[in-house]
């Protein structure tokens, strides 16, 4: 395959007045890892939401594998092609771990699932309700990568992991990308960002931008410098042309991001008494400073929050979320969270 695996053109989705995405265009190429970047409500998991078809936009269009998003039909045939973890993992409290996997194995295949279980170990006879965070996360990377999916989505995927299961999935990843599958995800760990993708995506309050290979990117952020100063700076005074970010901290130390003009800084800094001066490459972590203008813009606009009413299958409310509060069925885990992909066994309100 040398079509994209995803294509955004334009994508639209608001909820009533609520902004969720807007004008998004992009494509994942077959065989990267594509990161997903935006704090909570930039639309983030309303993107996923549409891809996945739990959601339909308002304008523009959306592909997964050559398939229109909207086209339920297809799509379903399409999924089982696809491996997904939620971004909120739950499955129903009262099913055990092998039935889990079992409902998924039938769907969609487990030819991986052994060896993946070796890697992510689960007490597979014990209900999904004693089970923790982390051991919950494993289990929805087993079922989402098992049946060796050639394209995989996931919301926050790592989180409930600890370091050396993290590891163990940063190392998975590179085994997919070499096998020729595509990964898109989203994530707030910026390290795990910059460890294992190849390109990425800065989404700001529903809009594009960046999209850049990620060491591009961090070139083109120019470097860090921190200054301590005889006397207390004025940051003001650094905020010249090629200067991204002129701060100071707690401590008094100046703190620039310089994206160009150096003879600008030095000429700044002429005259000065200098105690002390660093000068390091930028992090992604101070790209996504730079974006985000200091912090987290918190804003509950995202799709994941929001109650979505315009369309038959985009809520993920109630126990489309894996949150039942009855009996179980004594073999349908279905409706277990977005785990398997809409209408195969997920939180889109599906046909399984």
């Amino acid at each position: 395959m040398t079509d994209p695996t995803i294509v955004v053109s334009g994508l639209t989705k608001y909820y009533g007045d609520v902004r969720g995405v807007e004008d998004l265009s992009f494509a994942v190429r077959p065989g990267e890892v594509f990161g997903f970047l935006g704090p909570n409500g930039s639309g983030k998991t309303t993107t996923i939401r549409v891809l996945l078809g739990l959601t339909s936009p308002t304008a523009g269009s959306a592909t997964l594998l050559d398939t229109d998003v909207t086209d339920r039909d297809a799509l379903r045939e399409a999924r089982r092609d696809l491996g997904h973890v939620p971004g909120d993992v739950s499955f129903y409290e009262r099913t055990t771990g092998e039935r889990v996997l079992d409902y998924f194995g039938r769907l969609k295949g487990e030819r991986r699932r052994e060896e993946l279980l070796e890697r992510f170990p689960v007490h597979l006879d014990r209900r999904v309700k004693t089970y923790s965070r982390g051991n919950r996360q494993k289990l929805a990377i087993v079922q989402a990568f098992m049946h060796e999916p050639t394209v995989v989505v996931m919301d926050e995927p790592t989180s409930g992991l600890d370091p050396l299961v993290q590891n163990e999935f940063y190392d998975l990843l590179a085994e997919e990308r070499d096998r020729g599958a595509t990964v898109f995800f989203s994530s707030h760990i910026l390290s795990e960002v910059r460890r294992v993708c190849d390109r990425v995506a800065v989404i700001r309050e529903g809009k594009l931008v960046a999209l850049e290979n990620i060491h591009d990117l961090l070139e083109k952020s120019g470097k860090v410098v921190r200054v301590r100063l005889a006397e207390s700076p004025d940051p003001d005074a650094f905020r010249f042309d090629g200067v991204a970010r002129a701060t100071v901290d707690a401590d008094g130390v100046l703190e620039l991001v310089v994206t160009g003009n150096y003879e600008g800084l030095v000429s700044h800094l002429d005259g000065r008494e200098i105690e002390d001066i660093e000068i390091r490459e930028t992090s992604l972590e101070d790209v996504f400073i730079h974006f985000y203008g200091g912090g987290d813009v918190e804003d509950t606009t995202d799709g994941g929050d929001v109650e979505d009413t315009t369309d038959g299958g985009g809520t993920e409310t109630g126990d489309e979320r894996g949150t039942n509060t009855g009996d179980e069925p004594d073999v349908d885990v279905s409706r277990a969270s977005g785990a398997g992909g809409g209408d195969e066994g997920t939180g889109g309100g599906g046909d399984a």
